[in-house]
């Protein structure tokens, strides 16, 4: 089996982490698998150091690893993007890739997808070909406001054409294969959904306290929002409601942890805001250790952002046991995960006040607050366990084969 895709560990945020768990839960079960991937790169958009050979190749966790070089811009904005997914799906149509029987696509990147697809169409050994949906790009271009008109309609055609040529379609939520079926016309029959999984060991001891004091936290409210922070969280909302507290003279302070396109553009909107703090990638361990100190754990994402993706973010918030503040669309997405797992609030996307108001309340109603971490922790071990998703996909990908036969 080949697992193709632009995010690979070491990269510890974002799609990696399952894309990666996943090829070492086929090894542990004996599949022969191996990857081709990028170099590390992501959230922040720049070659990790050590890196950036035009081929190389590794061994990661058991998993053969084949790494290509590809351009990897500054500003991943707009054309930039494209060039990107492209160079790398360009890289892919001459790599090497043996004779696996079932290729596993990522997507994103969609454009890179679509070339690997092409190529297994056109090529003498023909694969059984499953892509693995964690973004829908047709909807993304237009919530996030990146493309309409004839751009959008180009993205949609894109992907609908790359969906239907796949022998089955993987993913990680039942409303993306609602919107798969009755938008892009895949056939329900090759859908199949296999939520992600919490890719964090469960109930690893935080010494909160210490915690606190290596981040500078005293006795304030600390909200913390972690990961990618690129156009799609819309995080200027998060430096508008930092202001409202200051003014307001609030007992709560708003952490910015990670990377991203837009870190650097929200520094600066947030100069002079004692309570608006940035906290640079954290390996797992600080990284749960930061969770599990905070007060509440944030999601934040731009108005208009409703159905192209569940933030992957979540999984790590439920294992971190604490509540979950949704600053999104009420009958979004992620507003109806954290309502499933009964694990926070939500309040509306780009309204600051809501934000800063919902976080004091849960100050103000500690218990609360206790029991809604404690609910997200239950559905994160009784729903997103990483060892059935994996056998439920392991299981799925065994029927494909036979499925690409009779095409």
């Amino acid at each position: 089996m080949l697992i193709i895709g632009l995010n690979y560990s070491p990269e510890s945020t974002g799609i990696s982490p399952y894309t990666s768990a996943f090829a070492r839960g086929l090894a542990h079960r004996g599949v022969s698998v191996s990857v081709l991937t990028a170099h590390p790169h992501y959230p922040e958009w720049e070659v990790h150091e050590g890196y950036g050979q035009w081929t190389s190749r590794e061994v990661v966790d058991g998993v053969p690893v084949t790494r290509l070089r590809h351009y990897v811009p500054a500003n991943p904005g707009g054309v930039n993007r494209l060039v990107s997914e492209l160079s790398f799906g360009l890289r892919l149509l001459f790599a090497r890739w043996g004779r696996p029987d079932v290729v596993v696509l990522v997507s994103p990147a969609l454009f890179s997808t679509a070339i690997a697809v092409l190529r297994t169409r056109l090529g003498v050994h023909r694969p059984a070909v499953n892509v693995w949906v964690q973004d829908i790009y047709s909807l993304g271009i237009t919530e996030t406001g990146m493309g309409a008109g004839p751009v959008a309609k180009f993205i949609t055609w894109v992907e609908k054409t790359t969906l239907r040529a796949a022998a089955g379609v993987v993913v990680i939520h039942d409303r993306f294969g609602h919107h798969l079926s009755k938008r892009l016309g895949v056939a329900p029959e090759r859908i199949e959904v296999v939520r992600n999984w919490t890719h964090l060991d469960a109930g690893v001891p935080t010494d909160v306290q210490a915690t606190r004091v290596r981040h500078g936290w005293g006795g304030e409210t600390v909200v913390l929002h972690a990961g990618n922070m690129g156009v799609k969280q819309g995080l200027e909302n998060v430096v508008n409601a930092a202001r409202l507290a200051q003014e307001q003279n609030a007992p709560v302070r708003f952490v910015l942890l990670g990377n991203g396109s837009q870190r650097e553009d929200l520094r600066v909107l947030g100069a002079g805001l004692g309570n608006l703090q940035f906290i640079g990638s954290l390996a797992d361990g600080g990284f749960q250790d930061a969770l599990a100190a905070a007060d509440v754990l944030l999601v934040n994402e731009r108005p208009g952002v409703s159905e192209m993706a569940v933030p992957s973010k979540l999984t790590s918030y439920f294992n971190a046991a604490r509540p979950i503040l949704g600053a999104t669309d009420p009958q979004g997405l992620t507003a109806s995960e954290i309502e499933a797992a009964q694990a926070g609030r939500v309040v509306p996307a780009g309204d600051p006040q809501a934000l800063l108001d919902a976080a004091l309340a849960l100050r103000d109603s500690p218990e609360t607050a206790r029991l809604l971490g404690v609910s997200g922790y239950r559905y994160r071990t009784e729903v997103l366990g990483e060892s059935a998703a994996i056998d439920r996909f392991v299981a799925w990908l065994r029927t494909l084969p036979t499925q690409s036969k009779t095409r």
